[in-house]
């Protein structure tokens, strides 16, 4: 959960990317009241508030695993 607001997450991402290179999404999501209060009604954030930050955050990042996956070379 990414706080755009401290400096600390910013670190925290450049260290990650550091460490992990191309492995780490582009995507990032934010902090958000949506995505802790949807476990709280037993559902995700895409159903709970789909129209929520966190929510098209989460299908942003779904949507950039799909875009690198379908560009990876086939490993079979």
């Amino acid at each position: 959960m990414y706080d755009a607001r401290t400096n600390l997450a910013a670190q925290v991402v450049h260290e990650v990317k550091e460490y992990f290179g191309g492995e780490v999404l582009e995507s990032k999501i934010p902090r958000s009241v949506r995505i802790a209060e949807a476990p709280s009604y037993q559902q995700s954030v895409i159903t709970y508030a789909r129209d929520s930050t966190g929510a098209l955050a989460y299908l942003e990042a779904a949507a950039e695993i799909v875009q690198r996956a379908s560009s990876a070379p086939f490993a079979g």
